[in-house]
């Protein structure tokens, strides 16, 4: 389990394990719950795929935790070219986190979803490291952390 899961309070208490199976669905339900803009498509503006790359983004989770990855502030940059093509930077809350293979996964397929999107290309960062701070106030609601 990760730091902030285990700070939180959250997951199971047979040391940290991770079911590959519910990682797999969660990633399954995310993408299939990814919304689309046809609009963003429509008027040639790669910007307008930003909003609707976030609320992709949203519907990722680490199963660990109750809160989605964009307002953990986990993604560090959405770089979107006019050919509609994305490079996302993004980060875990730990190196060691158990889904960590998996995450970028599961990013990927979010925002290939997202209508209007080209190629999506993930990267894994660790500069600067991932810290609370970095969180919505939103999410450090819902963790009881404000």
């Amino acid at each position: 389990m990760n730091r902030l899961a285990r700070f939180a309070g959250f997951g199971s208490d047979d040391a940290g394990q991770v079911d590959r199976d519910d990682v797999i669905a969660a990633a399954a339900v995310a993408a299939d719950h990814s919304p689309s803009d046809a609009s963003a498509q429509m008027l040639g503006d790669p910007e307008a795929l930003r909003e609707p790359i976030i609320a992709a983004l949203r519907q990722v989770h680490d199963p660990e935790i109750p809160v989605n990855i964009y307002d953990l502030g986990l993604i560090y940059k959405i770089d979107i070219a006019d050919n509609g093509n994305v490079d996302v930077d993004m980060t875990l809350t730990a190196p060691a986190c158990p889904v960590a293979g998996l995450m970028p996964v599961m990013v990927k397929d979010a925002v290939k979803r997202v209508e209007g999107v080209g190629e999506v290309a993930v990267e894994l960062v660790w500069d600067p490291p991932w810290s609370p701070d970095t969180m919505s106030d939103e999410a450090k609601l819902t963790l009881g952390m404000l």
